[in-house]
């Protein structure tokens, strides 16, 4: 059994800020726990864009603080996400984040990261497979 929580993962190797400024993750279950998935509390600023295309993970977001815009960038699609919103990644799918307020996020992966990945160039999570990758 593990019990681990957020506060004591604040600024450790697990609390990971993106190069660009505008997120921060806190990875609380990673690869190296062996579980299948990896388990994060993420904060994106407010009044930031963020695009992002995961062609490597699928990613399940729930809203639990804050509002944002999701947009689909394949379709055009937008979604207005708020506290208790679920959105599901499941076909890799190019997407934008338009922060109204910080926007924080309980967000869970498939396959697990291992949690040094940043975005790319072009917002994707590149595979690592475990922690020496």
């Amino acid at each position: 059994m593990l019990v681990r929580s957020f506060a004591e993962i604040e600024d450790t190797e697990r609390h990971v800020k993106g190069a660009s400024g505008t997120w921060e993750s806190k990875r609380i279950v990673l690869a190296r726990e062996k579980v299948g998935f990896s388990l994060h509390e993420t904060v994106v600023r407010a009044g930031t864009e963020t695009s992002m295309w995961y062609a490597n993970h699928i990613e399940a977001v729930l809203c639990v603080e804050g509002e944002c815009e999701l947009t689909n960038d394949e379709t055009g699609e937008k979604h207005w996400i708020t506290p208790g919103t679920m959105y599901l990644l499941d076909g890799h799918e190019k997407h934008t984040l338009r922060t109204k307020t910080d926007f924080r996020a309980v967000c869970v992966f498939n396959p697990p990261v291992t949690g040094r990945e940043d975005h790319d160039e072009n917002g994707v999570y590149p595979l690592l497979t475990d922690a020496h990758d």
